[in-house]
């Protein structure tokens, strides 16, 4: 591996922030950008150019000691020095500054809280909440970032703590086509799946079914397996629209 990355002073160590592992007897290094690493483990960064200040793998960044190729392949039990680089980063230890640790804490305070607005509304009337209003939630109840956990696991956290605090707040319904051959059954199926789902449209051509649905997504996967299942393989799920909202804002208080 070529050296690709020396720091040379003071200022350019600075900005680097450390990834480091210990394998198979040795250790190895990574010179990241501050602020990235964790952006990268939450799947909040996936440009790898833009976490790594060097794809060169290093014993010592400080002093520019690159690892050898030989001690790499002995202790990662591959060629693939790609796959090294990923195997430090989702491991390796990550050295940060508390301002740094600050800053990814807002980052994903604020990812989140735009999942749980994309993804929410008020049960009662069916609208969306602003991103302002769930983050006042969200502080109301003491919410605070689970570091290592990702935004989408931490926003269905976000709407569980909230619906325990009485907050008026469910998952916004996705619209769904549902077609079963007459070779399908459809007339066996349909009864196993519409205690799950609102049926707004019901098309019968020739023993052939079409139904047009309203679906809560928590539902999603067990219907798509009944369809699957229960048809053979013959029905066809397809999802026309994620979100069934109103699109006027509603209020929290």
């Amino acid at each position: 591996m070529s050296s690709g990355f020396t720091p040379t002073n003071q200022v350019r160590h600075t900005n680097v922030a450390l990834v480091k592992i210990k394998k198979g007897g040795k250790k190895f290094e990574l010179a990241c950008f501050k602020n990235k690493v964790m952006a990268w483990r939450s799947k909040a960064e996936t440009d790898l150019d833009e976490v790594l200040q060097t794809h060169t793998i290093f014993v010592n960044v400080s002093k520019g000691q690159v690892a050898k190729r030989s001690d790499l392949i002995r202790c990662f039990k591959t060629e693939d020095e790609a796959a090294m680089v990923l195997e430090i980063l989702a491991k390796g230890q990550l050295q940060v500054s508390k301002e740094e640790r600050v800053h990814v804490q807002q980052v994903t305070y604020t990812e989140v809280a735009r999942l749980v607005t994309e993804r929410c509304v008020n049960p009662d009337t069916q609208r969306p909440y602003t991103m302002a209003q769930i983050e006042r939630s969200m502080k109301d109840i003491h919410f605070s970032i689970q570091p290592g956990k990702s935004e989408k696991v931490q926003a269905l956290e976000v709407i569980r703590q909230l619906q325990a605090a009485q907050v008026p707040i469910e998952r916004a319904k996705m619209r769904i086509r549902i077609t079963l051959p007459r070779s399908a059954a459809p007339k066996t199926i349909k009864p196993m799946i519409e205690s799950m789902l609102t049926i707004e449209d019901e098309d019968w051509d020739d023993g052939d079914l079409e139904l047009t649905c309203v679906l809560d997504p928590g539902h999603f996967r067990t219907v798509s397996d009944i369809v699957s299942s229960k048809s053979k393989g013959q029905g066809v799920l397809e999802i026309t629209s994620v979100t069934t909202v109103e699109t006027s804002d509603a209020t929290l208080d």
